[in-house]
């Protein structure tokens, strides 16, 4: 990942989301106290975005490597132990931030839920963390003890909407949710079928298929979509993406606060990869063709 680049991006959106963000605390009554940090909230940002597309697997040998090596591009750095106090700053901008990075509607999506675990299941009972918050859910490769983050992406692999769930929320429900403003085709697994979910998507301009249950019968559907139907694994490829690059599963978190930050980061900094999976249209094409 470009650092220049990055931090220009985040720069730029800070100086304009900043004014907005003033202005609505001023509204509210409510405004900022005390002196600014040496180390600027777009700093931290590119700082734990950057993290998030390292071969580091924790934050604190990745903030090591940023005071020896990277002081000349930040030189107002402050203790490790003072920017993780300082982090809880960084989720408002942070979700901004991912807003403005949603991609392209392109009348193409897919859909897809992926277990964000936060505990081992035997230390579950011992887990103060996550209380009363994270739950156990079931995937295909067994139970877990946390959450859901669901989302939807275009052809391109960018992320049109994300929501995050307790582990026990069925994908089903959140569909209709994650699907506002979303128009054209929308392809899932078989957690997503439903009549009703169907129709009142259909009704919003959004149509969905859905791989079917063994005892369903076979519907007409046209070549194209029976392609992009089986595309849809092109989701699962982001899915595993966010978890083994952008790092954003893992159980180590202290607070829940800490953790919203790094999942945050994370899909911010998938966003900013320049090659995500992506289905060749033109291919798709090509086939259609051959097949007629």
């Amino acid at each position: 990942m470009d650092l220049i680049k990055l931090y220009c991006s985040v720069d730029d959106f800070w100086k304009s989301f900043e004014q907005k963000w003033n202005k609505q605390l001023i509204d509210h009554g409510k405004t900022k106290r005390g002196p600014q940090p040496e180390l600027s909230i777009p700093e931290m940002m590119t700082i734990v975005i950057l993290f998030h597309q390292s071969n580091y697997r924790t934050f604190k040998h990745f903030y090591g490597y940023v005071t020896k090596y990277l002081v000349k591009e930040f030189p107002n750095l402050i203790s490790y132990s003072r920017f993780v106090y300082l982090k809880k700053n960084l989720f408002v901008p942070l979700f901004a931030y991912l807003l403005e990075k949603r991609g392209e509607i392109t009348g193409i999506a897919f859909i897809d839920s992926t277990s964000i675990d936060v505990c081992h299941n035997k230390r579950i009972k011992r887990n103060k963390v996550f209380k009363g918050l994270a739950k156990r859910g079931k995937t295909t490769s067994g139970w877990f003890f946390g959450f859901k983050l669901h989302l939807m992406i275009n052809e391109k692999g960018e992320i049109l909407a994300f929501q995050l769930t307790p582990g026990n929320v069925a994908d089903v429900t959140i569909a209709e949710t994650l699907s506002k403003g979303i128009f054209g085709k929308l392809f899932g697994d078989k957690g997503y079928i439903s009549k009703e979910l169907s129709k009142k998507l259909l009704k919003q301009g959004l149509e969905l298929f859905t791989t079917l249950r063994s005892n369903m019968k076979q519907n007409l559907m046209k070549l194209t979509d029976k392609i992009l139907l089986r595309k849809r694994a092109i989701i699962e490829t982001v899915n595993d993406q966010l978890k083994n690059i952008s790092q954003i599963e893992h159980t180590r978190h202290r607070n829940a606060g800490n953790f919203l930050i790094n999942l945050l980061a994370g899909i911010v900094a998938y966003t900013h990869q320049p090659k995500k999976p992506s289905i060749n249209l033109a291919e798709q094409h090509r086939l259609l063709l051959m097949a007629a």
